[in-house]
């Protein structure tokens, strides 16, 4: 499976962040219900894509990590569903 580096991800999603073979990022939402909402729609996209995030709330905050623990290093899998998240946000 092919491995991705820093580089990579900042060109393919400028709004995560690499870090320890992995990627990250924070959202934040006009409160608790709007990130409960995210979060719920984001496990329906990890459920289906059978790769499940790191993740914590915190009122209106969530963050999401995402990284192949099987293969200890960012894959196609990592990408892809940070991807669907994205467009999540973008409402399509």
């Amino acid at each position: 499976m092919k491995r991705y580096s820093a580089a990579e991800v900042s060109l393919l999603l400028p709004d995560w962040e690499y870090s320890n073979e992995g990627i990250e990022r924070e959202f934040k939402f006009q409160n608790f219900s709007e990130a409960f909402a995210f979060m719920t729609r984001v496990a329906m996209l990890a459920e289906c894509a059978d790769h499940h995030p790191d993740w914590k709330n915190s009122y209106n905050k969530v963050h999401i990590r995402l990284t192949n623990h099987a293969e200890q290093a960012l894959t196609e899998k990592d990408l892809l569903l940070a991807g669907k998240i994205d467009l999540l946000l973008m409402g399509k």
